[in-house]
């Protein structure tokens, strides 16, 4: 017997597909339904730029001039941030990646990717749109140092980086790994631990707008909506053991705290006032 004649395990760098199959009926139901919130944040974008007024932040950096510790370092403006152009930046982010998802080129690869567990472009688009959304909250509480905004939108976006390892290398079930979760957990708070401080402002008598403490507890409890979410997708629990339930969870809770966000921040600060 020749040794082509033994049967051996075939190796194929196919993906196998490790949740339930995507029928043709759910995947034209995603297909619309990535369309429609992809109309519906870009249609907020352009309402924001059309309405809103020309609000500003500065963005500011601390220089040494001296050697360190021998005199204060000195403020500098570095510019003004128009902040309409935030609000409509991570919105147009996830109208896009909603168009992309649809399109012809890029969705039979979305519905495989969902048939194994996987959906890599939530990740990268949050990563972008959430971090964005974190800065503009830092800027409202008057964190203004562009080092410090950087960092938090590098930590942000790293969180969310940790999600997308999360799924690389774990498969919703019985026995399922959270190690790329918590340490999602321990970089996510951080942004919120540095704006709860700037918020309270301790030892300063004055306090924020309230409309500034709605956006900070309406957001805090939607970003942490989707980590219960992802938890309850890789535990399998009720309707979330089906991953395009989950999926479809994520895309509606994306929608609605960037909506809760652009438009209290239009409300508190981009409403013209004639």
């Amino acid at each position: 017997m020749s040794a082509n004649s033994v049967d051996a395990p075939k190796k194929t760098d196919a993906p196998q597909k490790t949740g339930a199959a995507v029928s043709a009926k759910t995947a034209t139901k995603l297909r619309r339904y990535n369309v429609l919130m992809g109309t519906l944040h870009l249609a907020q974008a352009v309402a924001i730029l059309a309405l809103a007024n020309g609000f500003t932040l500065p963005v500011v950096a601390t220089f040494m001039k001296n050697a360190p510790g021998a005199e204060a370092p000195s403020i500098t403006p570095l510019f003004e941030f128009r902040y309409a152009w935030g609000v409509a930046a991570f919105l147009l982010v996830s109208a896009i990646a909603h168009f992309v998802i649809a399109s012809p080129q890029y969705f039979p690869r979305y519905i495989a990717g969902l048939e194994r567990g996987r959906n890599y472009a939530r990740w990268v688009e949050y990563s972008v749109s959430s971090s964005i959304m974190i800065v503009l909250i830092a800027m409202l509480v008057g964190i203004s140092d562009a080092a410090a905004l950087l960092a938090l939108a590098g930590v942000n976006a790293s969180m969310i980086l940790f999600g997308l390892l999360q799924e690389k290398y774990e498969t919703p079930g019985r026995g399922v790994k959270l190690t790329s979760y918590w340490f999602g957990v321990i970089a996510g708070a951080v942004p919120w631990i540095a704006i709860t401080l700037y918020l309270i402002e301790p030892g300063v008598a004055a306090s924020p707008p309230a409309f500034v403490y709605g956006i900070f507890f309406s957001l805090f409890v939607f970003f942490n909506c989707f980590a219960v979410v992802m938890v309850l997708q890789y535990k399998k629990i009720g309707k979330w053991s089906d991953y395009v339930y989950g999926e479809s969870s994520y895309v509606l809770l994306s929608l609605v705290a960037k909506s809760l966000l652009a438009w209290q921040v239009f409300a508190g600060t981009l409403a013209s006032t004639k």
